[in-house]
């Protein structure tokens, strides 16, 4: 008998975060799929490679994008289940993802002065309100460090409050947007991830993406 691909894993981690909130380690994969944990391993680095998920020292599943096994600045509930947002674009992309979530509720803290946010946010329009979201590291250089990176795109309560935290923490300005275009980037850019045979997108199909968005400029290697 033929054991699990990589695909099987991959897909079996992202269903497991899409219905709970979590997934399970590698033990309890190789558990649920008859095979070692030697191979999940394996084909969880091999995952890591083709940048469908993000490990831990351990081989814990850190993030697998839009879904995040750790805090690193949103929450967003559903109407029965808590999710860590792995960075504002995550955390807006989640109802978008979730066919049998409505809507959720993404909640923050602004970074510069700890002013809590939070909007219900739906697959079919953008939220209300006027802060301001900031992403620090440009798109071509998100994988360099991608946890880091997810942990700094975050929302604002404005403008200020951005160059406030710029100045007490030394670093440059990265891409400023606001609600509504942080709504359209997550729209569909994870369209088909709970499905088998996912692709990522390539640097000239996601900067296409990212143009059809209203994004602009080398900051999204346009």
């Amino acid at each position: 008998m033929t054991g699990p691909s990589s695909e099987d894993v991959r897909l079996a981690v992202y269903r497991d975060f899409a219905r709970d909130g979590v997934c399970g380690s590698a033990i309890d994969l190789a558990e649920r799929f008859g095979i070692s944990e030697r191979l999940v391993r394996y084909q969880l680095h091999e995952l890591a490679a083709q940048r469908h998920v993000v490990l831990d020292a351990e081989d814990k599943v850190v993030m697998a994008h839009p879904f995040a096994s750790i805090p690193l600045g949103f929450s967003v509930m559903g109407r029965s289940t808590l999710w860590w947002g792995g960075c504002a674009w995550d955390s807006f992309a989640l109802p978008q993802l979730l066919a049998n979530e409505p809507d959720v509720l993404v909640a923050t803290r602004c970074p510069a002065c700890d002013r809590p946010h939070a909007w219900v946010v739906t697959p079919n329009a953008p939220p209300d309100g006027d802060q301001a979201v900031h992403f620090l590291v440009p798109a071509s250089r998100i994988w360099d460090d991608v946890v880091h990176s997810c942990a700094h795109q975050r929302i604002f309560c404005d403008v200020t409050c951005i160059a406030t935290w710029l100045r007490q923490s030394g670093n440059e300005e990265g891409y400023v947007m606001d609600l509504a275009t942080l709504w359209r980037l997550a729209s569909h850019w994870y369209d088909g991830r709970l499905d088998f045979g996912y692709q990522r997108r390539d640097p000239t199909t996601a900067a296409e993406y990212f143009r059809s968005v209203g994004l602009r400029g080398p900051f999204w290697g346009l």
